[in-house]
């Protein structure tokens, strides 16, 4: 009797398990931080801005001086961005000012040059004053000491700024996962290759490299074993050669008489977590363990893998890089732009395009045919709808659930 199908919840809590301990740290230069995950909190190394300094190019003087308008004041001198005036601003002065140069002492408000008429050695003010006027503070972005960004985090370009303003040359960040790509087959040739006539154009791993890259780890092109035992094996040795964190084999994951991939794994000591899940597409989905390498099986149709990708590899892959959010939901709400026939014993993903609403919100629609061998109609889509076991059938413009594909690398 065969194990009944587990459900994607528990499937993904089984995966994750996996890498309920985040991958070791290393130090690593802004320079090379970009997509890379924070190990460790930054903290500000330094007061940003260190000093008060003005927010426009114009004039520091009192704002008593120039409480009321016009005011005529003796111009002494002159700060620049690097470049301070030392002296000091007393009753009836100004000095000349740049954007993001040192408030001299004395003064206390800026007034910008569009509100002023210069006379020689004078300034005449036509825009009364007030206290703190165009004066950038010190601290104003941040202090000494101040938690800019926790672990977990993954730097943006923006992030990577901030790490920069707040005096940090590196970063202590995640290892990237090392993920071996296998794919498997007779019937599979690498692009550009001779076809033979019952043979077909290798194109998973190319998607699982991708995603593997945008979720923020290294893949490792095994290339493709054929359906043979000695050729599996070898493959699956160089995994563990090259040290994978995870193995992802493409195709075979099933108990066909040339599905051979669960067994050759097993020979090389995989424990087997589970193979089945209650899914459309993507049913014969595999997760083991040999060692320290986690296994994921990933069927051979493109979409069914692309899906098992996108719903399994991206999370483990996250949480290997320490993101406390690696198991959460992605979907979001949309409105649906066709009716949906009742969906059956088995969760589904459909591949949509998306539009926008008048309101704003996300408009999904099917693509007319959901073959999971379709490559084309799989790069057209924006993301899937996700359809629960037993769902009743829909009408337009029902709310449904879509995890969009967008920005994943999918």
């Amino acid at each position: 009797m065969k194990e009944p199908l587990i459900t994607v919840a528990e499937a993904l809590a089984r995966v994750l398990t996996s890498a309920s301990q985040p991958l070791d740290e290393e130090e690593v230069s802004l320079l090379s931080a970009f997509g890379r995950t924070l190990a460790r909190d930054v903290v500000a190394a330094r007061t940003q801005p260190p000093f008060a300094n003005s927010a426009m190019d114009g004039y520091a003087l009192r704002a008593a001086d120039a409480a009321r308008a016009p005011a005529t004041l003796k111009l002494i001198g002159e700060s620049a961005a690097g470049r301070a005036f030392e002296g000091v601003v007393g009753a009836g002065e100004a000095v000349r000012i740049f954007t993001g140069a040192p408030i001299p002492r004395g003064a206390d408000a800026i007034v910008i040059q569009e509100d002023t008429r210069r006379e020689g050695d004078r300034v005449v003010v036509a825009t009364a004053a007030a206290p703190n006027d165009n004066v950038r503070v010190a601290g104003l972005d941040f202090a000494d000491g101040e938690a800019l960004m926790s672990a977990g985090t993954r730097l943006t370009a923006r992030d990577i700024a901030l790490a920069a303003a707040g005096h940090h040359p590196t970063v202590w960040a995640r290892r990237r996962p090392r993920v071996a790509v296998l794919a498997t087959g007779d019937e599979l040739v690498m692009p550009g290759e001779a076809l033979g006539p019952s043979q077909i154009v290798a194109s998973n791993n190319f998607f699982i490299a991708g995603l593997v890259e945008a979720a923020g780890g290294t893949p490792i092109d095994l290339g493709i074993a054929i359906d043979d035992p000695a050729a599996l094996a070898d493959k699956i040795r160089a995994a563990r050669e090259a040290q994978a964190d995870v193995l992802v084999t493409l195709g075979g994951a099933s108990v066909g008489d040339y599905d051979l991939v669960q067994k050759a794994l097993t020979d090389a000591g995989m424990e087997l977590g589970f193979w089945r899940i209650a899914m459309r597409p993507g049913k014969p989905l595999m997760h083991g363990r040999i060692g320290e390498m986690r296994v994921l099986g990933l069927p051979g149709n493109p979409t069914s893998s692309a899906v098992c990708g996108v719903l399994f590899l991206r999370p483990l892959l996250r949480a290997l890089l320490g993101d406390s959010t690696a198991g959460a939901d992605p979907g979001e709400p949309a409105r649906l732009a066709v009716p949906l026939r009742a969906n059956g014993p088995r969760q589904d993903y459909m591949r949509a395009t998306l539009s926008r609403t008048p309101e704003g919100g996300w408009l999904a629609a099917p693509l007319p045919d959901q073959d999971s061998s379709l490559v084309k109609l799989l790069a057209r889509a924006d993301a899937l709808i996700v359809r629960a076991p037993g769902a009743p059938a829909a009408e337009v413009g029902e709310v449904c659930r879509v995890i969009g594909l967008t920005g994943m690398g999918a």
